[in-house]
């Protein structure tokens, strides 16, 4: 059942994370995720086959910490009306968005699980705290993870804001490595686990302060 709450939790949160996305771009005047269809909670057009199944299956089953994403929502930077500076705030919508969902699961977690005598009984915790818990460690997991300055993760777009128009091929070339680079931080050097253990240890510290 655990394994189950933690995949759906996966599931909804990058789903919402990639329709954040879209949205931030359509306010912004690009409207290319809207047109693919981008833009639904249906989690159909969101899968991808490496990021929303294969490697949470090799977290949960490895006990490595469970990351993933779902496909892209196409952006195009032409359509924005000031595409450099935009790009920022799509690709931080994501992670923020994951922020919310964290902290309205957190927020819910600590209630249900401080009211002890509904919820812990001769069969443990029940499921909606549960899920609530699992729901709040996702996000929080995808938020850091996703703010990490790897190419093609949303954190990359912060250097790229931050970086002279000069630097930016030197960064551009970088990319086609992002992905070498973010499968030895998070599963050969875990180095992720390193970096996330302190924000898990402060949600624990809120969900279960009573």
């Amino acid at each position: 059942m655990d394994d189950v709450l933690l995949y759906v939790s996966l599931i909804i949160a990058v789903i919402l994370h990639e329709v954040s996305h879209g949205l931030v771009a359509l306010m912004f005047g690009d409207d290319t995720a809207k047109r693919a269809g981008r833009l639904t909670l249906n989690p159909i057009p969101h899968v991808d086959f490496l990021g929303s199944i294969i490697l949470p299956v090799i977290g949960i089953v490895t006990q490595a910490p469970v990351i993933g994403w779902a496909k892209p929502v196409p952006v195009n930077p032409e359509q924005l009306h000031s595409p450099r500076r935009h790009m920022l705030y799509v690709g931080l919508a994501g992670p923020a968005t994951n922020l919310v969902l964290m902290f309205v699961a957190a927020l819910i977690a600590r209630i249900l699980f401080s009211q002890n005598r509904l919820f812990f009984g001769e069969e443990g915790v029940g499921v909606i705290p549960r899920f609530a818990l699992t729901f709040a460690f996702i996000n929080l997991l995808l938020a850091v993870f996703n703010l990490l300055p790897i190419p093609p993760l949303d954190g990359s777009s912060l250097i790229e804001r931050l970086l002279p128009d000069s630097a930016l091929p030197r960064w551009n070339a970088i990319r086609p490595y992002g992905f070498i680079i973010l499968f030895a931080v998070v599963f050969w050097t875990g180095l992720f686990g390193k970096i996330v253990r302190p924000f898990q240890s402060l949600l624990l510290d809120f969900i279960f302060a009573w």
